[in-house]
Formats: structure tokens, sequence, C-alpha cells
């Protein structure tokens, strides 16, 4: 049997992916907190389950930090670009990873200083960039 895992979330306790009593607002608050704002994450969330959900493999490659580290095959592969990630896009982007990415909620999203988690840590995305006017929210990891 699986423990549950306790997570505190801006103040909010929240088990295993699913917080208690959060609403929208709870998440939006939180991210707020953490990141000085919620709308680019609520906005790339819902874009990332569109594109996986449509299995849009370009867009869901135009939505990662490269270069990128991805394991295949049990092995560690650097992704450089979005090329070589839609060609890898089955064996990165697994059905565990899309299973994860499709039960997610918004108002259920953990959040810590290293970003935005979906599931039990099969995707993990944050702001990236090396200046606030380069800043965009990217994917910055995958684990199935």
């Amino acid at each position: 049997m699986k423990k549950a895992m306790i997570l505190l979330v801006s103040g909010l306790l929240a088990m295993s992916g699913t917080a208690l009593a959060q609403t929208s607002a709870d998440t939006n608050k939180s991210l707020d907190d953490l990141f000085g704002h919620h709308q680019p994450y609520a906005d790339f969330f819902s874009k990332l389950q569109t594109a996986v959900g449509s299995g849009d493999k370009q867009a869901v490659a135009g939505m990662v930090d490269y270069p990128f580290q991805a394991r295949i095959g049990g092995k560690a592969v650097k992704i450089n670009d979005a090329k070589h990630f839609v060609a890898d896009y089955d064996k990165i982007v697994t059905t565990k990873v899309k299973g994860a990415v499709a039960k997610q909620t918004y108002p259920t999203l953990f959040a810590n200083w290293q970003g935005v988690m979906i599931g039990e840590g099969e995707v993990w995305f944050a702001e990236t960039g090396k200046d606030e006017k380069h800043m965009a929210v990217k994917i910055t990891a995958i684990n199935d």
C-alpha cells in the first residue's frame, strides 16, 4: 500500500498531489507568494494540458527549456533542441506522463521555490531565462 506524502504548500496542507480544500484562488495566492504572479503559470498549465492531450508534439517541444536532460532507455540523454525532442517525444512523454498531465487540476498543483509540479513529479515547469525581460515559463523536467 502506498503511503500518503504530506506536503506544505504556502500554508496549505496537500496529500499526494491532491490538496485539501484548495481552490484556484488558493493556488493563485501560493504562486503569487512564491513567484510574484500566477497568470503565466495558469496559462502555461492550460496550454500544456491541451498540447499533451491532443498529441501536439511540436507545441510541447516549444514549451521545453533547452538544453533538456531526459532519460531514454535508462540512459541520460541531452536534448539540445525541439527537433530532437519531437524525434524522441514518445520516449520522453510516456503514457505515465500523459496520464499525470491529463489528471492534474489547477487547484491541486504543487509549487515550491523550484517551480510547479504535475502529478508525483512527472513534469516540472518554472520561469526560465537570463533576466526578467527574457523570462518565460518552460518545462524544466519530465520524469517517467
